[in-house]
């Protein structure tokens, strides 16, 4: 699985960081989110398609 975020889509929700806090962050000055982990292990795998289902910007895109 690869992970991408598209921080210009990005409405600073933090739902990525609420359903996988070990492969998202936040940006301190403007919540924008960073990946903290581009290709995360299987067993995160629940948590980051669900990052992508919650996120109202769609900011976040998943390969398999």
């Amino acid at each position: 699985m690869k992970v991408t975020v598209d921080q210009d889509k990005c409405v600073a929700s933090g739902q990525c960081v609420v359903a996988a806090p070990e492969v998202f962050d936040q940006r301190d000055e403007d919540g924008i989110a960073v990946l903290l982990d581009a290709e995360p292990p299987a067993e995160r795998a629940d948590g980051v398609r669900h990052a992508a289902a919650v996120c109202p910007a769609l900011a976040i895109g998943i390969q398999d």
